[in-house]
């Protein structure tokens, strides 16, 4: 995914209320972006590291500057916009990059699916096998370089593994893809420390035939592509 236009640099001054920002720019200009984050965004959102922005065209929309990435005074890059995770799974997808999702012959978005009336992020078909359902994480939250999901407890996300299982259950392909969108991260857990209830429901649907995918993003303020497998443990 090419940003068009560059994104641009500012420091950081403060996140509040969740979706609002507060920056300064090189030039000494203070703005206040969108934030598309609705998690803790723990070590993601610390006043000082440098944020880089997008800014729309709209005239509708009040805050014309989206936060898209942090970049901490570590070097680490995190792309803290939770929406680029789905776009990066589609083109990964598309361009063949993730090996166990090739071989299908059609990819449907955000499909009606289940008792708990879900949408699926992803439906991949194909004449010669079964459907498989593709739910999508957004990992952030690293301590080290483990990353972790969820970074606060999410009764969303628990739902999600219970509509996957009934999904393996009934004899479709269920798979929970989490996209590691944190330079640092090398491995991958269930965050039990965070969500003990999510841990407990990833073990069960893995055992369940849920199957568990993790992939990490090259990240700069020029681009991201998802395309390196990340090892990771399931207790």
């Amino acid at each position: 995914m090419q940003f068009s236009p560059p994104l641009k640099p500012a420091t950081l001054i403060q996140r509040y209320k969740r979706f609002l920002a507060d920056v300064i720019t090189p030039e000494g200009e203070t703005l206040t972006l969108h934030c598309p984050n609705t998690g803790a965004m723990t070590g993601c959102a610390t006043p000082g590291d440098t944020v880089w922005y997008s800014t729309s065209e709209n005239p509708k929309r009040k805050y014309a500057h989206t936060w898209e990435l942090t970049q901490t005074r570590q070097g680490a890059f995190i792309c803290v916009n939770t929406l680029r995770a789905n776009t990066l799974t589609k083109e990964a997808i598309l361009a063949g990059s993730l090996p166990e999702l090739t071989g299908y012959s059609a990819l449907k978005s955000e499909v009606k699916y289940g008792a708990e009336r879900s949408r699926i992020d992803f439906l991949l078909q194909a004449d010669d096998r079964r459907n498989c359902y593709i739910e999508v994480k957004s990992v952030t939250l690293a301590e080290q370089q483990s990353g972790f999901f969820p970074d606060a407890v999410t009764l969303r996300g628990q739902k999600h593994l219970r509509e996957l299982m009934s999904v393996a259950a009934n004899g479709d392909r269920a798979v929970i893809l989490f996209a590691v969108l944190h330079s640092a991260v090398e491995h991958f857990s269930p965050a039990r420390h965070i969500d003990e209830e999510y841990a407990r429901l990833l073990n069960d649907a893995q055992r369940q035939g849920v199957e568990i995918l993790a992939y990490k993003a090259e990240l700069s303020a020029d681009n991201i592509t998802l395309s390196l497998p990340v090892p990771f443990t399931v207790y």
